[in-house]
């Protein structure tokens, strides 16, 4: 009995071994995963390029202000807004077209015909000095002739035989006409008489687009004056790196800059004379007292030391 159960079990334990090796052993995919195509970029839609300005025209740019803008196409800021009509300095916008040159009705000179009488009567200069004749045409008056008193001079009257005094025949005159000085050959033709604005050493001169006209050292408070005679078009801290800030308009097309002072002594539409103290040097928006100064001949910059005197 015993060996017909060791036999039973032997034979339990051979199917065993046999079902565990039909099983497998699982199996481990090393190989790499086939690679994906990269997917190609989004391509970005490129910024819109603003178109440029028609002529007589300015885009405004990142930076700009109405005062900046006018000071480098040399008119004046409140002309500008009018032009324009913007009622307030600070709503210029990125992208903006403005007006730079006057509008056409405003640049466009009216000349009319004078109004007259049409004709042109001519009259004798007195009643006195002639009067018509019989025949239409003018005689002369007589003509009073003064004489020593004598026997002689009144026996000539009386018998008319007074002979005309002769004119006097004028004597030339010579007229020496002052020789002008020499001009440069390279002097501006339109150019004024500008007198230097503040005494001292330039430390700095024309190298635009660097530097777009000289700077000249001082001391705090020293006189600035008007280089030349004109009219006040702007006062103030509006353009950046100027600090307090003198513009004027003079003949010509030329516009004189003032830059850094330390104080303002005119106001914009005043009417200044050369030499006319107008500020203090000083040294806002700067590192050092000086007057930065510059000439502009229609809003360009152009090198001071072309227009002022030697020395």
């Amino acid at each position: 009995m015993m060996k017909k159960g060791l036999l039973a079990a032997a034979v339990l334990l051979l199917a065993a071994g046999c079902a565990t090796q039909r099983a497998g052993a699982p199996v481990d995919d090393r190989r790499p995963a086939p690679a994906t195509a990269p997917k190609p970029p989004v391509a970005q839609p490129a910024p819109p390029i603003a178109p440029p300005a028609p002529q007589g025209y300015y885009t405004v740019r990142r930076g700009d202000t109405l005062y900046s803008i006018a000071l480098e196409h040399g008119v004046d800021y409140r002309e500008l807004a009018q032009w324009n009509k913007v009622d307030d300095p600070a709503k210029i916008r990125v992208g903006q077209p403005l007006r730079v040159t006057p509008p056409e009705e405003l640049s466009q000179v009216q000349v009319g015909a004078a109004r007259g009488a049409g004709v042109v009567e001519a009259r004798p200069l007195g009643p006195a000095a002639t009067a018509p004749t019989g025949d239409g045409s003018m005689k002369t008056s007589p003509k009073a002739l003064r004489m020593p008193y004598s026997e002689q001079n009144l026996a000539m009257l009386s018998k008319g035989d007074v002979a005309p005094a002769p004119k006097p025949v004028p004597q030339p005159v010579a007229i020496v006409s002052k020789p002008e000085p020499p001009k440069p050959a390279d002097r501006d033709p339109d150019a004024i008489d500008f007198v230097w604005p503040v005494k001292g050493k330039v430390v700095s001169t024309f190298s635009e687009p660097n530097n777009k006209g000289l700077d000249i050292g001082g001391k705090i408070g020293d006189p600035v004056v008007a280089a030349a005679q004109g009219r006040v078009m702007y006062t103030g801290t509006g353009i950046r790196g100027y600090g307090k800030l003198i513009v004027i308009k003079h003949d010509n097309g030329f516009n004189s800059v003032y830059a850094h002072n330390r104080e303002i002594l005119v106001k914009e539409g005043q009417q200044v004379v050369r030499g006319q103290k107008i500020a203090e040097l000083g040294d806002t928006d700067t590192d050092a007292p000086k007057l930065h100064f510059e000439i502009r001949k229609s809003g360009k910059p152009v090198d001071p030391l072309r227009y002022l005197p030697p020395g």
